[in-house]
């Protein structure tokens, strides 16, 4: 048991160095345009289903409360909260309409949705995607495998190089708190008063 579990710490560091090799760079060009958005008065929305719907609370929150840094609230929030919202629209449009709707909502254009998925094929996920894109939002997916539908529709897409569920959860949620640390680093270095030299 001890290797096996020795195993799933080896193979979870390997895909999220195989992750980051591959998108390092995309990673700090979604991280200053979540920063342009917020400083612009913008917010950022996260959503999906099961695990990933807590990705999505975890995330928001980090942007909501901090992370590392202390520093001002910034306006993210996770679609996957409001149990009366979901259920209504659940009920009467329909589970595929969940994140869509609140989306139409809630979002403004410019903002930045994050969509999470580890197949990149759920339904409600890509109704959300595609509501997001109608209203001139920039679309973000995480997801895994092949990349899924996802991987297609959104805007930037972040592909795990693994078919295994946990792996990619695990990945998905290093890069969100990458995300965080970047988006902190570019906002607060922005706010430091520039230090004057001896000679002025």
């Amino acid at each position: 048991m001890q290797t096996d579990i020795y195993q799933m710490f080896r193979d979870s560091a390997a895909v999220k160095l195989r992750f980051a090799e591959q998108y390092v760079a995309r990673i700090e060009v979604v991280a200053r345009r979540m920063a342009n958005v917020l400083r612009q008065g913008g917010k950022l929305l996260f959503f999906g289903n099961g695990g990933s719907a807590a990705d999505a609370q975890h995330l928001a929150a980090e942007f909501v409360n901090r992370f590392l840094r202390d520093r001002d609230a910034l306006a993210a929030m996770a679609l996957t909260t409001d149990s009366s919202a979901l259920t209504s629209i659940g009920n009467d449009l329909g589970f595929d309409q969940v994140f869509a709707r609140q989306v139409q909502a809630l979002a403004r254009p410019g903002d930045v949705v994050v969509a999470i998925s580890t197949s990149g094929n759920s339904p409600n996920v890509l109704r959300g995607v595609e509501a997001a894109r109608r209203l001139g939002c920039a679309t973000v997916g995480l997801t895994g495998g092949s990349g899924g539908l996802l991987a297609t529709v959104a805007d930037e897409a972040f592909i795990v190089p693994s078919t295994e569920i946990p792996r990619i959860q695990e990945t998905h949620i290093t890069l969100g708190h990458a995300l965080c640390a970047a988006v902190d680093e570019i906002l607060l270095s922005a706010a430091e008063p520039t230090r004057m030299t001896k000679d002025g």
